[in-house]
C-alpha cells in the first residue's frame, strides 16, 4: 500500500482529485471499505463547497468516511452521528478550524500553486486514519 505522502501527491498531481475525494480514497482502501462510485461523485464539489471556502473538504470527506466505516459496522444512526460529532470536535482541537479558508495557507490568492493543500492533506489523512483506528480499537469486544 502507497504511503499517505505518495497517495496524495499521485491523487493531486496525476489525476487533479480534489481533498474530499483522495481523502476517501486514501481510507477506503486503508480500511479495506469499498467505495461506488455515487459516493466519488458526490465528492467532486467537496472541497470547501467546490473552492468556495466553505467547510473544508479534508473534513467533509473523513465525515463521509466515517460514516460509511461505522455503518459497515452495523452501528446506529444515533451512534454515527456522535462519533462524527467527536471527529469534528477532535479535528478543531488539532487543526483549529473545520473551514477550508481558515485551513488553507494564506486562505484564498488567485495567484495561488495547484495543490497548495497538500501537506495538510497529509497530516489531516493521517489525523483521521488514527482516530478511527483508536475508535475501532476501542469498541472492539473483549474476549
Amino acid at each position: 500500500m502507497q504511503s499517505i505522502e505518495e497517495h496524495v501527491h499521485h491523487l493531486y498531481w496525476d489525476l487533479d482529485i480534489n481533498c474530499a475525494r483522495t481523502t476517501l480514497m486514501y481510507l477506503a482502501q486503508y480500511f479495506k471499505i469499498p467505495l461506488n462510485d455515487q459516493t466519488l461523485q458526490a465528492a467532486i464539489g467537496m472541497h470547501g463547497g467546490g473552492g468556495f471556502g466553505a467547510q473544508c473538504g479534508l473534513v467533509e470527506g473523513s465525515l463521509m468516511f466515517l460514516a460509511i466505516y461505522c455503518a459497515s459496522m452495523g452501528l446506529s444512526d444515533a451512534l454515527i452521528s456522535k462519533l462524527c460529532f467527536s471527529y469534528a470536535q477532535a479535528f478543531i482541537s488539532t487543526f483549529s478550524s473545520l473551514e477550508c479558508s481558515v485551513l488553507r495557507p494564506g486562505g484564498f490568492q488567485r495567484s495561488d500553486p495547484p495543490h497548495l493543500c497538500e501537506g495538510l492533506t497529509v497530516r489531516a489523512i493521517a489525523f483521521t486514519r488514527d482516530f478511527i483506528e483508536d475508535f475501532s480499537h476501542a469498541t472492539k469486544p473483549v474476549d
